[in-house]
């Protein structure tokens, strides 16, 4: 029987516990008993050549009896003299994917309409880009279903939305935690856990490109660690300090490719070992907490 996951229960209460006037009924996840087919609908309920499966191996590797699509039906909140609703809501997701935030990497599609009047579609694997008039009123998000049977927590997008609204207050752990940081310190646990089996070239430069992201416009509190662990990858990476200028220079100039040149020096289990043991014992603690979730069958 086609059942909600818990992750997708979280996002739904937290945005019914923040959205007030939200009604319950217009955020829903698993489909009506009629529903069959598509992201709504859990094994037991798909059919034959589902696109919400065979299109991408992360679903049909994850197919489960979870659902894994949330809708989201209109709302109007108004903070500090500017009006949020299921349109503008909408819109800023839809940028958060477009821009491959490392929050928005679990979904899959999201159908919703920016004005009221058309019907759009953003789409992950570029397969569609419209859908039906019932999304002039609500928006759906579909999630890959490997993302929902692991389990993973889907809030930290829908959390910054709400704080960058005003409806929920920045906390410590949001000002050391932002999307980018998160993705940085990911690679990092990663390198730490499994320094043996080294890192992917794709994520050792994901690691570089973070590294200075976070450093020149990431929040106050993690310039200084981010920095200092920067500085110490470049020495065993054998950077020159003014290499490592030109790395932090081209990220705040909001290059896309930072010093292609210098990351063809970089090993990853110097990578590793220059990370320092403090930040190591923090991170892996932290997010072998924040990032294991739950495991679910399915």
């Amino acid at each position: 029987m086609t059942t909600a996951p818990s992750n997708l229960l979280a996002v739904r209460r937290l945005l019914l516990d923040t959205l007030k006037g939200l009604d319950p009924a217009a955020v829903g996840i698993v489909g009506d008993p009629a529903h069959r087919g598509g992201y709504h609908c859990g094994s037991d309920r798909v059919v034959s050549n589902d696109y919400s499966v065979v299109e991408s191996p992360r679903d049909s590797g994850g197919l489960t009896l979870y659902a894994s699509g949330l809708d989201v039906g209109t709302f109007s909140v108004r903070v500090g003299g500017a009006t949020h609703n299921l349109q503008t809501f909408s819109t800023w997701c839809v940028a958060q994917c477009r821009a491959n935030t490392p929050d928005t990497r679990d979904l899959r599609e999201i159908i919703y309409s920016p004005d009221g009047k058309v019907v759009r579609r953003w789409d992950r694997l570029g397969r569609r880009t419209s859908g039906d008039d019932s999304h002039l009123w609500h928006t759906h998000l579909s999630f890959f279903r490997d993302a929902i049977k692991a389990g993973r927590d889907q809030t930290p997008l829908f959390r910054r939305y709400l704080t960058s609204i005003g409806l929920l207050a920045p906390t410590v752990e949001d000002d050391m935690f932002e999307p980018n940081d998160r993705a940085l310190l990911k690679e990092v646990r990663d390198a730490l856990l499994s320094p043996a089996q080294g890192i992917d070239k794709r994520h050792v430069v994901q690691l570089i490109k973070d590294l200075a992201y976070v450093l020149v416009k990431g929040p106050t509190g993690s310039s200084a660690w981010v920095g200092g662990t920067l500085t110490r990858i470049a020495e065993a990476a054998g950077v020159s300090p003014a290499e490592l200028e030109q790395i932090t220079a081209a990220a705040r100039a909001g290059v896309a490719d930072l010093a292609p040149a210098i990351l063809a020096q970089l090993d990853p289990a110097r990578i590793a070992a220059a990370i320092p043991p403090t930040v190591a014992a923090q991170v892996v603690d932290e997010l072998s907490r924040r990032m294991a979730g739950p495991t679910q069958a399915g």
